[in-house]
């Protein structure tokens, strides 16, 4: 017995109480036999193919079965519906009952993952098709599913199953009307994939239903130009017998210039004796494909190179000359090369390693042309051989030949600049003289792409992405800061004209005024110890905060005062340096060199705080206090936010920026 309120009541026995309690939600079930499953679980049951579960889950939710099965569930990276999913799992059971008994949405689109790439807009037959899976493909068609529903991309199920090689698929899916010549977003057809792919069976089939072998991809290319750059003779061969043509891309390149640039020599030894290939072009393959063998970082022969050299001079002198055209302006990353113009010449050579890999260089720059975007990676490649040789002036030269060709073709050049940081941070760790006038070519090219990731994110083009432009500019801002760095160590002993010219982009690059996202200034990020520093090479020599650097920026014209999206300064960030007793120095250079350059102390952020409130050390508050200075004119800017006296419009319009940062 217990008490309750002065009066005994009986104890009922822990038993009774446990059957009460599953009579209860026996009874609930029985009412509510959904109670026990969510939405979760249908996606679950049919990700894993358990069809039983999933039908006993969507018999439970009585009226409604069909709304879980057209929801879409996020995992890893995926937006799948169940029957997205059972088909991209090859589940035919639960693809079959979800349509057959519960009449899914066969149109809804997911986002879904192959083979790395994130396929958005996908339905459950393009899943089927790309995964391969017959059976399913076949019972969602026999259920009236689009067999041409593009996803975003403007992919196909068709091109899903000529991407994987699925021949059969591809037979079922074109005899149920699936229409093979719709190209996705880059004009890119389901037989430009099969062949680039290496899959003859589905080229074979895809030519012989009236593909057309002659139609052109945004680039120029055509689907014997994919086939050429594989080297796959037999799809070569298939392609010209059905009348494909050997035209240029948008870079001039034919399927076998692609082919001899990417050292497929088997097919240029076939194309090469074809009627349609003229002595010229013969002579000229042959040339390009022993320069590509010379510097290709992945088909790297030396022997090769040399053979065709060979082969193709001798071409030049049998019968009727071929003479080669008038050399052009000589390259001094290429060592003033002057190509080889006859037999004798060239077997001069035979034996000097330098000399083929510049006459190499020479030739594919000729050929091919410095707009086409092929000819600076071998370039980057010798120059990359040069510095594991420790020939750092060799790959200096040969990497800003590179830079430059690659600016003047409008492409991203940010992973060249940070290899010049890399290298010349390599450098100075090794105790090597830096040419300052090197480094300030390169902060002028970091510049000229900052300056274009602006214009690009103020004006985006149709393909332009401007959260990536954002990204690719906010490492070229760290790149230009590392740089920045390098000059800091090589200006003391350079000539006058060099420290000039290098201030001279500095300013630029200050005047240009990028900011990250967040609304990081170049000054913010110098003085911020989290801003990321390359480990390769690179954080031997720069690390951040950096005080000289600091002092280059504002001596520029960089401002002390600009704010970032919380309204933190420079100061505000500076004062939160954590190493102050291995790096004292460093912590009071900046302060003093903000505060002298006109930061305020009393600036306030979005949280409230001043630089001195936001001090997470003694030291840095030490240092802020010890020179505050009693102001009437910020005493009264902050009297007037503290009590949110109006003063836009009422006091001159230097003045209202200047009483803004006093208050949040």
């Amino acid at each position: 017995m217990e008490e309750e309120n002065g009066q005994n009541v009986p104890v009922q026995p822990v038993e009774e109480i446990t059957d009460v309690v599953t009579n209860q939600l026996t009874d609930l079930q029985l009412n509510n036999p959904s109670a026990n499953y969510t939405h979760r679980d249908v996606y679950e049951a049919a990700r894993d193919g358990e069809t039983t579960k999933l039908s006993n889950i969507l018999d439970s939710f009585g009226e409604n079965p069909v709304d879980p099965l057209n929801q879409l569930f996020v995992e890893d990276g995926q937006s799948c519906t169940p029957l997205i999913i059972a088909a991209r799992n090859g589940h035919y059971d639960v693809v079959n009952m979800v349509v057959t008994q519960y009449k899914a949405d066969l149109e809804r689109e997911g986002t879904v993952k192959f083979d790395g790439h994130v396929i958005e807009g996908a339905t459950a037959l393009w899943c089927a098709a790309g995964a391969g899976h017959l059976a399913i493909v076949m019972a969602l068609v026999n259920h009236s599913a689009d067999v041409n529903h593009v996803t975003k991309t403007n992919s196909t199920p068709l091109r899903a199953a000529c991407f994987e090689g699925r021949l059969d698929i591809v037979m079922y899916l074109c005899d149920k009307k699936a229409d093979l010549s719709i190209a996705n977003k880059y004009n890119n057809t389901c037989l430009m994939i099969a062949s680039y792919k290496g899959h003859k069976d589905v080229v074979d089939f895809l030519l012989s239903h009236g593909a057309d072998p002659n139609t052109k991809a945004l680039c120029g290319a055509s689907a014997l130009h994919f086939s050429a750059e594989n080297g796959n003779v037999g799809i070569v061969r298939t392609l010209l017998h059905f009348g494909a043509r050997m035209e240029p891309n948008e870079h001039g390149m034919t399927p076998l210039m692609s082919a001899a640039e990417r050292c497929q020599a088997t097919l240029v030894d076939y194309l090469i004796t074809r009627e349609d290939v003229d002595r010229g072009h013969k002579v000229e393959a042959m040339e390009l494909l022993g320069a590509s063998f010379a510097n290709d970082k992945d088909n790297y022969d030396l022997g090769l190179a040399y053979t065709y050299l060979e082969k193709a001079m001798a071409e030049r002198w049998t019968g009727e000359p071929l003479e080669k055209e008038e050399p052009g302006p000589k390259v001094e990353a290429y060592d003033d090369w002057v190509e080889t113009r006859n037999v004798e010449e060239l077997t001069a050579i035979a034996n000097d390693s330098n000399a083929i890999h510049m006459e190499g260089l020479s030739i594919r720059e000729r050929i091919l042309g410095s707009n086409n975007p092929e000819v600076p990676h071998p370039v980057i490649f010798r120059g990359a051989v040069f510095a594991d040789s420790a020939r750092f002036d060799r790959c200096v030269q040969l990497w800003m030949h590179a830079l430059h060709l690659r600016q003047g073709q409008q492409v991203s050049v940010s992973k060249d600049l940070l290899r010049f940081a890399q290298v010349l941070s390599q450098m100075l760790k090794v105790g090597l003289e830096v040419n300052g006038h090197d480094v300030k070519e390169v902060l002028a090219a970091t510049v000229v792409e900052i300056a274009k990731n602006q214009q690009k994110i103020a004006n985006p083009g149709p393909k332009d992405d401007p959260d990536h432009i954002q990204a690719e500019m906010e490492n070229n801002m760290v790149t230009s800061l590392y740089l920045i760095m390098i000059l800091t160590k090589v200006l003391k002993t350079a000539d006058e004209k060099v420290e000039f010219s290098a201030m001279k982009e500095i300013y630029e690059l200050i005047h240009l005024n990028p900011t990250y996202k967040n609304g990081s200034s170049l000054l913010h990020l110098v003085v911020n110890q989290l801003t990321p520093v390359d480990d390769f090479h690179t954080n031997d020599v720069c690390r951040f905060p950096c005080a000289n650097t600091t002092k280059l920026l504002i001596q520029a014209g960089a401002d002390p005062q600009a704010m970032d999206n919380a309204r933190n300064t420079p100061l505000h960030i500076i004062v939160s340096y954590q190493k102050i007793v291995a790096d004292f120095l460093t912590l009071h250079a900046i302060i003093m060199a903000l505060l002298e350059a006109g930061a305020h102390i009393d600036c306030v952020n979005t949280s409230g705080q001043t630089p001195l409130n936001a001090a997470t050390t003694g030291v840095a508050e030490i240092i802020l206090k010890s020179q505050t200075k009693m102001c009437l004119k910020c005493l009264a800017a902050k009297s007037i936010r503290k009590y949110n006296l109006t003063y836009q419009g009422q006091v001159p319009k230097a003045l209202e920026s200047f009483i803004e940062m006093h208050g949040p």
